[in-house]
Parts: structure tokens; sequence; C-alpha cells
């Protein structure tokens, strides 16, 4: 789908007060596609892996573009998230917390972090159950150098339209009650190509998707 085309169907999408915002997953995406879509517009990108990131963030940095984490993140790795990425969409325990925070550059403005809740309790996902948001919400607002912006979430993939609704329900529900605790939480992210329209309808202000902006990802 053309970047502008999915603009519009995620504007249109979006309640005027709240607008839903795209981050384009290039995951296995080579530096000249990204390029050609950072041309027309696109300033965030999404990535599984660190290492395959930092190559693309070195070779991309003239041109400004915005990096987020959206893969599992291992311990030994966050020295090098914490330089190299503006946002960390998958902080799930508090080792991380403290780990991010250490590593991030005093140069740097405050790394901006997303809880990951894993809303389906699946044990194939990454991600902490809801009733342990608010622990490492408070880690983390306890850190200057990050920044707890909100919520991140891959529900499982139900064909029934309804079972993947109550989730993101759910995911609303934890947002509304960590952004009533901290003012700076505007953040919730949920929703990619398959569903994000039903996403931004349950309130998603950031959907994920990458197979409809770039086709399917080559193999590794």
């Amino acid at each position: 789908m053309p970047l502008a085309a999915l603009v519009r169907e995620i504007s249109e999408h979006s309640p005027a007060s709240r607008p839903a915002r795209l981050l384009a997953v290039s995951k296995l995406q080579p530096a000249p596609a990204i390029a050609a879509l950072a041309a027309q517009g696109q300033q965030a990108f999404g990535e599984n892996y660190v290492q395959e990131a930092a190559a693309k963030v070195a070779t991309l940095a003239p041109l400004g573009l915005e990096w987020h984490l959206i893969g599992h993140l291992q311990s030994n790795k966050a020295d090098i998230a914490a330089r190299i990425f503006d946002w960390v969409q998958t902080v799930d325990r508090l080792k991380l917390v403290g780990a991010l925070a250490r590593h991030r550059p005093a140069g740097l403005a405050p790394l901006n972090v997303l809880i990951q809740v894993n809303i389906d309790d699946e044990d194939s996902k990454h991600g902490c159950h809801p009733e342990e948001v608010a622990a490492l919400a408070a880690a983390i607002v306890l850190e200057p150098a990050l920044c707890l912006r909100g919520l991140m979430a891959i529900p499982a993939p139900h064909p029934e339209q309804a079972r993947r609704r109550t989730a993101f329900a759910r995911m609303r529900a934890l947002f509304d009650t960590l952004a009533s605790q901290y003012p700076q939480v505007d953040t919730l992210s949920m929703g990619m190509s398959g569903d994000f329209p039903l996403a931004i309808a349950e309130g998603a202000t950031m959907v994920r998707v990458g197979t409809a902006l770039f086709g399917q990802r080559p193999s590794p």
C-alpha cells in the first residue's frame, strides 16, 4: 500500500482528538527501502533486532530518522539499544529499566520507554503481566535517563474480531489507568497490518505496520 494511502486510512479511523501515529516496521528491510519511504515523509521506523538496527541507524543517520525498538531486548544488548534508539517499546522487566538507564548517554534526550504487556498471557510472547505494570512504571519514572510514555502489546491473532477487540479494550483500560497517574504518558502502541483499524477504534495512538508498506519481508 502506498504510504500516502495508508496514512490517509489511519487518519480516517482516528478520532480528531486522538490521531494515531504510524510506525513503519522496517525489520529485515534494506536501508535503501527505508530511505525511499523517508523521502515520502515517513520519519519513524521500528526494528526488531538490535544489531541489524545498529547498521541501519548508522547508515541513515543523515536523514534524522526516529528509531524504535519493537523486538524483545536481551539484557546484554541494552547498552547498544540505549545508545542508538529513540524509543524502546519492549521494556517488560525491572532488570531492563536499570540497564537502559545506566547506558543512556548523558548527551542524549531521555530514552522514551513503553512497557510491553502480554495481554493474552501467551507462552510464546514476551511482555509483563498486567498486574506488573504499576511496579515497572514506578521504577521507570525514578530514572532521569528514561521517559515513561505508555504501553505496547501484541495481542493474540484470534480470527474472531470480537476476541481481538477485547484484548485491545483491556489494553486501553490499563493505559487510561497509567495515564491518570503519570501526565507524560501519551502512547498506546498496538495494532498491525491486519488489525490496525480495530486497534485504533479501541484507543491505539500508534500502529505498527510493515507488510502493508513494504510487502512481504525478505527471509532472514
